[in-house]
């Protein structure tokens, strides 16, 4: 919980907002064009809290709002000076942590990344749990063919479908 605060303490500093505006402005950056709905997952907020929060961002000159996939949809991209602020949030993420274990040798480190990586691929109980756990994560610095969450999250799909022909089957 610490670090959690550690965290959200350093980003809403970086931002000037509370709440989840960091971590919709570093989630924009890894993945432009989110809609509405595919942007409040994993800030897991409502559908009207991500409305507000896009308003939020567009009237901050972070965001502008273009044509979505379908009529119905919007897909939300960052401006320049979004991008910049995304940037500074994901740096602001990475002080943080990189004080929080500035004082662990390079063994302690490998050996607190490989408990964490099997704590956090235990936490995770589906798609939307993971999207949420990583959504102020730096894709490039754990991409996600070798993101322990993403792993879970895809064995849990898979284990589902199995689940569900098993007892289509019966």
């Amino acid at each position: 919980m610490g670090l959690s605060d550690t965290i959200s303490s350093a980003v809403e500093t970086t931002t000037g907002h509370a709440g989840a505006m960091g971590a919709a402005l570093a989630t924009l950056a890894q993945e432009p064009g989110l809609s509405i709905e595919q942007l409040r997952m994993p800030l897991g907020r409502t559908q009207s809290a991500t409305v507000r929060l896009v308003d939020q961002l567009v009237a901050d000159g972070h965001a502008e709002r273009r044509p979505g996939r379908d009529q119905r949809s919007v897909a939300v991209v960052l401006t320049p000076k979004g991008a910049e602020a995304a940037a500074r949030v994901l740096a602001s993420r990475e002080r943080a942590l990189s004080d929080a274990v500035g004082a662990l040798t390079p063994g302690e480190r490998k050996a607190l990344t490989a408990t964490l990586e099997k704590v956090l691929a235990r936490i995770t109980t589906g798609r939307a749990h993971a999207d949420q756990i990583c959504r102020l994560c730096d894709l490039a610095a754990c991409p996600e063919p070798a993101c322990p969450v993403e792993l879970a999250a895809r064995d849990l799909q898979q284990d589902s479908g199995r689940a569900e022909k098993e007892v289509i089957r019966a």
